[in-house]
């Protein structure tokens, strides 16, 4: 059981490492981001099981997660059809 937290706790810290490292384009910030709702879909699963509670809420956190994956994909391709890529730092958000 340590060895799992073990590995929920890397894959977590390695994914909030890529989206505080990668702050070039957008799709590798969502794709970070994804991956972190995923472990801390695992782990909240993983509590859970161990105490035996009801899994209703994992459902209503996978509805949270896809609509956060389904807004970042629309700010996505309406991001490069407005600019042409999807490099954030081409934003500028005062208007430059």
């Amino acid at each position: 059981m340590n060895f799992f937290l073990f590995v929920i706790w890397f894959m977590f810290f390695s994914g909030l490492f890529v989206f505080c490292s990668m702050r070039s384009h957008l799709l590798l910030t969502l794709l970070s981001l994804e991956f972190l709702s995923m472990c801390l879909y695992i782990s909240m699963f993983s509590f859970l099981f161990t105490y035996n509670f009801s899994y209703y809420f994992l459902l209503v956190y996978l509805v949270f997660v896809v609509c956060e994956g389904v807004l970042g994909l629309g700010i996505l391709i309406s991001m490069i059809r407005s600019h042409g890529n999807d490099y954030i730092s081409g934003l500028s958000i005062l208007g430059w």
